[in-house]
């Protein structure tokens, strides 16, 4: 079979991203919503899987409920270690329709490209749907991928408490979706992953792919400070327990100090922040909010979660308050495979499509499966660089162009197995 001999059907691939984009849709504000284990996102399981068996794949789920299609290979010992590719289908609340999807139905359409040419690749074809990529419901994100890389137990894992109280295992089972396989039994050979940027660089830089050499760390905390309610008018400022005060100095300090030492790399976010008792005329007594720190750099990763520390010391002394913090994620920034790094460049230079190497800012499936095979990623542009926003958008025909450089290496990686 000549690596010219296989062709990509860009418009079924359009038209599943459309399909699948319209299962958890909210026809008054826009976006759609298929939070890890819901209803809505059982109804995309089963689209996906159908699709699946459309194409005549092996369907295999896990203890995770990480939905895995086979397309085998043409001779027995080209299954032994299948070339995986994937992403995930579940979303935030009113998502776009490409952050996660695209990825997997990508690999359906390369495993479609090889059915309507009637032949099987030298190595096995994995199309991964990993479970809780986003992390709303239940915690840690990227959990099917951590998981199945033996970086969190799978007993564990379905264990996790949600935050509608749900336990995970029972709504993975309520759903349909608690498979039997151990999760890493499909060790793959490589993996690659194809996923819109959700920045603004390529847009901005007018590339058209992305080349990602490496993933940033990822530190989450919940921070809790426990302050005095008080009255607002009553109670003199060098006398006051201030949990909002304090908040909101910390937050001051992320931007200004933690973020300010290194302003070309590190990110610091509060995305989440609450008050009791939420009175307009009442001092908190309590503040509940999160940081994510990030950064390409572990030693600068450090160096901010330190900075961090080091003040909520200081700051919990001088204001008389309580601060404690819990961890909720912890990821050591990733280096992705050279050698497939270079083989998606020079599938963009063969297509004649401009493009750059760069960092992804975002956490991905492929930075968990990094760990147990060479990993890699392709990014297409996000107009305005928006995500996990309605407004999610990328050019159908950049769409097609990224499904092609990831159908041509995969050719080109399955050619020399």
């Amino acid at each position: 079979m000549s690596l010219s001999s296989l062709s990509l059907d860009g418009e079924q691939l359009l038209s599943q991203i459309h399909t699948l984009g319209a299962i958890g849709a909210d026809t008054t504000i826009g976006g759609r919503t298929r939070i890890a284990l819901t209803d809505a996102e059982k109804a995309g399981r089963d689209q996906v899987v159908q699709w699946m068996h459309e194409l005549q794949l092996e369907v295999r789920i896990d203890r995770i409920g990480n939905i895995f299609g086979i397309l085998p290979a043409a001779t027995e010992a080209g299954n032994q270690r299948p070339l995986m590719m994937g992403s995930h289908i579940d979303t935030v609340r009113n998502a776009g329709a490409l952050d996660g999807c695209y990825g997997v139905l990508a690999g359906l359409a390369v495993a479609r490209a090889y059915r309507a040419a009637g032949v099987l690749p030298q190595r096995a074809i994995v199309i991964g749907a990993f479970t809780n990529e986003e992390g709303v419901r239940y915690q840690p994100d990227m959990m099917g991928s951590l998981v199945y890389a033996g970086g969190l137990a799978a007993d564990e894992a379905l264990d996790t408490i949600g935050t509608d109280g749900t336990r995970l295992g029972d709504e993975l089972a309520r759903i349909g979706y608690a498979g039997d396989m151990a999760p890493g039994s499909l060790v793959p050979h490589e993996y690659i992953e194809l996923h819109i940027e959700q920045g603004p660089v390529l847009e901005a830089e007018g590339q058209l792919i992305g080349v990602v050499e490496n993933l940033q760390g990822i530190s989450w905390q919940k921070v809790t400070v426990q302050g005095t309610a008080n009255h607002a008018g009553t109670t003199p400022t060098r006398l006051r327990h201030d949990a909002g005060y304090v908040a909101a100095a910390i937050v001051a300090f992320l931007r200004e100090q933690v973020v300010g030492a290194a302003p070309d790399t590190t990110l610091a976010t509060t995305g989440s922040l609450r008050f009791e008792p939420d009175v307009i005329n009442v001092i908190p007594r309590k503040a509940i909010f999160t940081v994510d720190l990030r950064d390409p750099d572990e030693g600068r990763l450090r160096a901010a979660e330190k900075r961090l520390a080091d003040f909520l010391v200081g700051i919990a002394e001088r204001e008389g308050v309580k601060i404690n913090t819990e961890r909720l994620v912890r990821f050591e920034p990733v280096v992705f495979d050279a050698g497939l790094a270079d083989e998606i460049e020079a599938s963009a230079k063969r297509f004649g499509f401009s493009h750059r190497r760069m960092t992804s800012g975002a956490g991905h499936d492929a930075q968990m499966i990094a760990r147990i095979a060479p990993s890699a990623m392709i990014f297409v542009p996000s107009r305005g660089g928006i995500s996990h926003n309605p407004r999610e958008h990328t050019d159908d025909a950049q769409l097609i162009q990224g499904a092609q450089v990831l159908l041509d290496v995969v050719q080109r990686r399955l050619a020399a197995a």
